[in-house]
């Protein structure tokens, strides 16, 4: 920008930088865990606590789906279709998509609507798929106590939150085999360069793989 001001005020006939590169922006990946832990974390919820089928259901959930804490927190009891494992979440912009459950979020969540959640719901008339003690939704502070809670339990990182098993599900597609364009839908992305940083992700766990397991690594 200095050279361009002196090219401008005319200081200068050319500028002596116009063949050096910009730096690159830093770039912080997020926190992935491995498909072991994740597997722990949803397995986290025992007997002891007291809302255990709703707490798996919820983990189950963040991880199934991807979705945020906000989509999962506003999710209503319509948008829930176990027979065809599927719901309907709302995301930023209003913007609706369909995402898929997996098996063992669909038993949990079929778990929880038979045995917990109308136990919870005698006191009100909520909508919302996950609700607390009072009957009442679940909110985004809550998820995130929840999530942190289980963490701490299985002895994940003090950095796991509600979003890391967002980052934890798309980069476990991708390592799967899913297409770029795919897992931009169902994360309910408007645009492709911010579901490409999970494509660095997995690449610098390649990385690590070869560094690894390569004799000369």
């Amino acid at each position: 920008m200095f050279f361009r001001y002196l090219l401008l005020e005319g200081v200068m006939r050319e500028s002596v930088v116009d063949l050096v590169s910009s730096p690159k922006l830093w770039q912080h990946l997020p926190h992935v865990l491995s498909p072991d832990m994740v597997n722990r974390l949803l397995a986290a919820p025992a007997g002891a606590d007291r809302f255990m089928l709703r707490d798996r259901a919820l983990l189950a959930l963040l991880y199934a789906t991807g979705c945020r804490a906000s989509e999962v927190v506003n999710l209503k009891l319509r948008d829930v279709h176990l027979d065809e494992s599927y719901c309907r979440c709302v995301g930023k912009g209003n913007k609706e998509r369909l995402v898929s459950l997996n098996p063992i979020a669909n038993r949990s969540l079929a778990a929880y609507l038979a045995h917990e959640r109308p136990l919870l719901a005698v006191r009100s008339d909520a909508e919302e798929l996950l609700i607390s003690k009072s009957g009442r939704a679940l909110t985004r502070i809550m998820v995130w106590s929840l999530v942190k809670k289980y963490a701490r339990r299985v002895g994940a990182s003090d950095k796991v939150s509600p979003h890391t098993l967002r980052h934890s599900f798309a980069t476990h597609m991708l390592a799967g085999g899913a297409e770029i364009r795919a897992l931009q839908e169902l994360l309910g992305h408007a645009s492709i360069a911010t579901t490409q940083i999970y494509t660095h992700v997995e690449h610098t766990r390649l990385k690590a793989v070869h560094r690894k397991c390569h004799p000369r690594g």
